[in-house]
């Protein structure tokens, strides 16, 4: 009975085979990033609205500062790997400058909401 997977190779064996493009790489990170971000933003809002915070400028301070500087700022990302020709995009020695980037998206990402509804609540005295 033949095998569906060769078994000289693995799985990661044939994933390996392919370079790495650091493009598509962070283009999915800076997609992905977005939507942890947008829902984090969402959930911390509303947390902090359901614990009091006064008003009702914290869910459009926050739209505010997505339009206005997330999503540049994902973008310049974006276009820092996206101007890479074909060669260097697969340049394995481009890995820790990748993963640098990739690390300050996710800080950004994860961070932010907590900072800007923190900020928002100390600004209004609801802390």
């Amino acid at each position: 009975m033949a095998k569906a997977w060769p078994t000289d190779h693995t799985h990661h064996d044939i994933h390996r085979a392919r370079p790495r493009d650091w493009r598509k790489a962070m283009s999915d990170n800076v997609a992905y990033a977005l939507l942890v971000y947008t829902a984090l933003q969402i959930f911390v809002t509303m947390h902090a609205l359901k614990g009091g915070a006064h008003g009702t400028a914290l869910p459009y301070l926050a739209l505010i500062v997505l339009v206005a500087a997330i999503i540049p700022a994902c973008r310049w990302f974006e276009k820092r790997w996206e101007a890479l020709d074909d060669e260097a995009a697969a340049d394995p020695q481009l890995r820790p400058l990748y993963r640098r980037d990739q690390l300050f998206l996710w800080l950004i990402a994860i961070g932010l909401p907590f900072a800007l509804t923190g900020l928002f609540k100390m600004a209004t005295g609801a802390l």
